[in-house]
């Protein structure tokens, strides 16, 4: 009996990915300098930020 396809292969999960969690659209910021610590606090409607590979 051989696998159905939906399962996907092994190489899968190294996929880079091309949505970015809150935190690590922060991080970005905080990078390019858009963020500052203790004056953003709000971290709902964040600017998009470019995936960098």
């Amino acid at each position: 009996m051989s696998r159905h396809a939906s399962y996907g292969k092994s190489s899968k999960s190294a996929k880079k990915r091309n949505v970015l969690k809150r935190y690590e659209r922060v991080d970005v910021l905080r990078r390019i300098g858009k963020w500052k610590d203790g004056e953003n606090t709000k971290v709902t409607g964040l600017p998009k930020t470019l995936v960098t590979p």
